[in-house]
């Protein structure tokens, strides 16, 4: 088993793992390597031939496997080496050195070890499966998640079925129904066990409107006929306990049911190496610098928390990179220093479910900080707001906020040190966001 060593390791050969890489070397890092365990580089964008990436980052509409190939040729243009097919195995800290040793193995070479000065955590997500959901009834041939059937239907050419219902409405699924439908299979109904959809508003306008494809909110699958095949699905409306309504079942025949109930980070390394986890996200909790509870060691991406566009995935990838080059940057030649405490904590509240970053250490926070965050409900005419302790940093009327769209709200650190007299003290130790009545 070969041992060798590499100042910076990025696990994940997607757009997060991209961005990431390509930023490093713009500040200075010359000895990284992505590891990806897929064939080619790109990730879940390979498989996303529709259009609408690209907006933010580009100025200009692109496909997935477009917006991919922008970033696959910058790496390949800044020679920064890449594995593929190469799957990782495990990661841990040398106490003593400070090191990552991350374990990998390919047909090539087998099992071999990476001492990496710094680690970028780029996995991605994965979404959840049927066992996951505890679905009554057999285990017949049909059932897909959304993105194998986008796999099936835009990488092998292979239609999954001809008549389909699809249980939950994310991004991939709404895309999905739109898909099915203009390859010739007849999309009957799109469920959603929760009040409101998962995905993008532009989505369902485009993808279920304008197909006349019906979405049922606050309705679930209770059970799937067949045994060999899908022969049909029964769903019910649920009610605010989210458990089936009796009476308000409804059968549609079909021979297919797309899965598309969320996407969970990919965290098992993270796991592993004793990254702290948020219990709302499942992904690592990071600072301003998107660096983990374990120095040296970044998220970004998916891995971090589920995004609705992929401009914000390269991004937020960019700082991760930039930030992992500082760091290396500032470890050489000394030992591993223990990890600061944050000067500012950042609490959410009043259906604000999460942040990321989640802490602040204003030494290291750029002169413009994006804390991006979801909400757990629609809210409709409200305001958000942001405190630093009890003085408030902004306040912003909103029209709709919506957990389907990513909010964000920017700090200015001068405007931050303004606030708390220059420097922060306890009394200005925690922001707050916040969902507050006009």
């Amino acid at each position: 088993m070969s041992d060798r060593k590499c100042d910076l390791v990025i696990i994940g050969g997607g757009p997060a793992g991209l961005a990431a890489a390509s930023a490093a070397r713009e500040a200075g890092v010359k000895d990284i390597c992505i590891l990806e365990r897929d064939k080619k580089l790109g990730g879940i964008l390979n498989q996303c031939i529709h259009n609408g990436f690209g907006l933010h980052t580009f100025k200009e509409e692109l496909t997935g496997p477009e917006y991919a190939a922008r970033f696959i040729k910058k790496v390949k243009e800044q020679d920064i080496p890449y594995m593929l097919d190469t799957m990782v195995v495990d990661l841990s800290a040398d106490p003593a050195s400070g090191e990552k040793l991350v374990m990998a193995m390919n047909k090539e070479e087998g099992i071999f070890t990476l001492r990496a000065g710094a680690v970028i955590l780029a996995m991605g997500c994965r979404e959840r499966s049927r066992g996951a959901l505890n679905i009554p009834g057999y285990r017949p041939a049909g059932i897909y998640s959304a993105g194998t059937a986008q796999h099936y239907v835009n990488i092998e050419g292979r239609m999954p079925g001809k008549e389909v219902v699809i249980l939950g409405s994310g991004d991939i699924g709404l895309i999905m129904a739109r898909r099915m439908t203009l390859e010739g299979a007849k999309v009957k109904v799109v469920a959603e066990l929760m009040p409101y959809s998962g995905g993008l508003k532009r989505n369902i306008v485009q993808c279920l409107n304008d197909f006349d494809i019906p979405l049922k909110l606050s309705h679930t699958v209770v059970d799937i006929k067949g045994k060999e095949r899908v022969e049909g699905v029964t769903i019910a409306e649920v009610g605010p306990d989210r458990k089936p309504i009796p009476g308000t079942e409804e059968f549609y025949s079909c021979d297919t049911l797309l899965l598309s109930c969320g996407l969970l980070p990919e965290n098992e390394l993270s796991r592993q190496l004793g990254v702290d986890l948020s219990p709302v996200t499942g992904g690592p909790v990071v600072d301003e610098s998107l660096e983990t509870n374990i120095p040296g060691v970044f998220a970004c991406g998916n891995v971090l928390h589920v995004h609705d566009l992929v401009d914000y995935v390269s991004g937020e990838a960019a700082v991760a990179g930039e930030n992992a080059a500082t760091y290396l940057k500032e470890r050489a030649g000394k030992a591993e220093a223990a990890k600061k405490e944050a000067d500012i904590r950042i609490v959410t509240k009043n259906g604000v479910r999460y942040s990321v970053p989640s802490t602040i250490h204003m030494e290291q926070m750029a002169d413009k900080l994006t804390v991006r965050f979801r909400v757990g409900d629609v809210y409709k005419d409200k305001v958000l707001c942001v405190y630093l302790g009890e003085d408030q940093v902004s306040r912003t009327a909103k029209r709709v906020m919506a957990p389907g769209e990513m909010e964000q709200v920017i700090l200015l650190k001068s405007k931050l040190l303004e606030i708390a007299g220059g420097s922060i003290d306890e009394k200005h130790n925690t922001l707050t966001i916040t969902i507050e009545e006009k």
